[in-house]
């Protein structure tokens, strides 16, 4: 089938529920529960996006193996007009949702389309897993399915840095617990499973660990039996897109994935028991670079509404020109730049890579997103709480401007700039953005995107060339 619509999007939870479980209860209809309905709404006009008139084509390719149109997300990039088209398909949908949902589905498209471009990397030593994966890359492109994703085991102890610990004779972390004819049984947990509301779970390594019982890597339907979705409490409280605009629309939840002896078809076996190319799927596939095209975009996105959202903010205040505030904006400019020139710069430096597909540099995007989770968009958001200070606490609602109190309202809440209600509006996005419980996982979120700040720090000190940096100083210091 081509790229899918709004409704086939919907129609596919009907047929095949998730197994979600929220506040104790497993959830019967995920499009008609409160904590679902509105993402799902959202992520339904992305994918009617690709047939808007005059985004047909910016949002589509014809496939390569049935030459319908199907999402440019799963394009294999042979050129440097096909990256940049993706980005642009990309951006279309960040922009769409203003940056706020982490995991929309190009997130997992491109992901799994470098593993399906890395087939022989897969099928080294077993080639029925390089065949399983390119014909699930296949299958995911020609049916638009949705995926999420989880990566980590779950640690009984920080210190601990390997997903293999005990709790009596059970492992922790989701693990092989014996094999069959039909397929491998999955027993144990995984995290970190944001956008549960999807039509299936890629589970892959991130992490290098040197156990044989977790090196795996698998696809499964979320309504596989004994595999079930435990999700936090949600924070669409069911009000109005006028007190909370963001949340009532952009939340995408967070889930802990459980395995009660999952029966993992063959066919749907990437990885298995094999450290070595667990260890070495990021390296070797290349994912992490043609993710790190879409999380720049997105953040791009978030950044810029995010400036405009400040900017909107100093207007109803009318404190433009107090040096302070002109300081704070300049700030929010320059992160917008700056995360605009790591996409640049990784984009202009593309090559082939050891597969033929024409792949981003990494360093410069990964300098981006680790800049951006440690330091970038927490300093966005205390900006934002600094310019509204205690506009931010005094927020009338919707229903007080229905009541007999609006005529009050538009008197003494009103600004030179703006009306109450306009007014109203900007700062309860402003709140709703960084202050309320769906503002607050945004930042804690931005800020453990890509994992542990120090580990990521210790990669890239690990995979960093220093040698010309030091011969610099060598040729320096070696002078008369």
């Amino acid at each position: 089938m081509p790229a899918c619509t709004g409704a086939q999007y919907i129609e596919r939870f009907r047929e095949h529920p998730p197994n979600v479980w929220i506040e104790g209860e497993r959830v019967k209809d995920v499009v008609s529960h409160p904590a679902f309905r509105n993402n799902i709404r959202t992520t339904a006009s992305l994918y009617d996006m690709q047939y808007e008139a005059g985004l047909h084509e910016e949002m589509t390719y014809r496939s390569p193996t049935s030459g319908e149109a199907v999402g440019l997300s799963f394009i294999v990039p042979q050129s440097m007009e096909e990256l940049e088209a993706r980005g642009r398909a990309m951006f279309r949908w960040a922009r769409a949702t203003v940056g706020m949902m982490g995991r929309s589905p190009d997130f997992m498209n491109v992901t799994v389309t470098a593993f399906g471009s890395a087939g022989e990397f897969f099928g080294q030593r077993e080639p029925e897993f390089g065949k399983n994966i390119r014909a699930y890359c296949d299958y995911i492109r020609e049916n638009d399915i949705v995926l999420t994703h989880a990566l980590l085991n779950p640690l009984r102890r920080r210190d601990v840095l390997r997903g293999t610990q005990a709790v009596g004779s059970d492992e922790v972390g989701a693990h092989v617990v014996r094999e069959t004819d039909a397929g491998m049984i999955v027993r144990g947990c995984r995290m970190l499973a944001t956008l549960p509301i999807a039509h299936e779970i890629a589970v892959y390594p991130i992490r290098p660990d040197s156990s044989e019982r977790h090196a795996l890597c698998f696809a499964l339907p979320c309504d596989t039996p004994g595999m079930r979705f435990l999700c936090r409490e949600g924070f669409d409280y069911g009000r109005s897109r006028f007190d909370h605009p963001l949340s009532s629309r952009f939340e995408e939840l967070d889930a802990v994935v459980l395995f009660d002896d999952v029966l993992v078809p063959w066919e749907r076996v990437f990885i298995f028991r094999d450290v070595e190319i667990a260890n070495g799927i990021t390296t070797h596939s290349n994912f992490l670079k043609h993710s790190g095209q879409q999380i720049c975009q997105r953040r791009i996105a978030k950044s810029e509404f995010l400036l405009g959202l400040a900017a909107m903010m100093v207007e109803a205040l009318g404190r433009g020109n107090e040096p302070h505030v002109q300081e704070m904006l300049g700030e929010l400019a320059m992160y917008v730049e700056i995360m605009k020139a790591t996409l640049r710069a990784g984009i202009s430096q593309a090559s082939y890579d050891q597969h033929g597909v024409f792949t981003p540099n990494n360093a410069p995007l990964t300098a981006g997103r680790d800049l951006y989770a440690r330091s970038f968009y927490p300093r966005m958001a205390e900006i934002i709480h600094l310019l509204g200070s205690s506009s931010l606490m005094a927020l009338p609602t919707a229903s007080d401007f229905e009541s007999e109190l609006e005529p009050g309202l538009e008197r003494y809440m009103a600004t030179d700039t703006m009306t109450a209600v306009d007014r109203t509006r900007v700062f309860r996005l402003a709140w709703d953005m960084t202050c309320s419980a769906f503002g607050s996982r945004q930042t804690h979120y931005e800020r453990f995107f890509a994992g542990d700040p120090v580990y990521n720090a210790i990669v890239e000190t690990r995979t960093t060339d220093m040698e010309p940096a030091k011969d610099m100083v060598r040729e320096f210091m070696a002078r008369n």
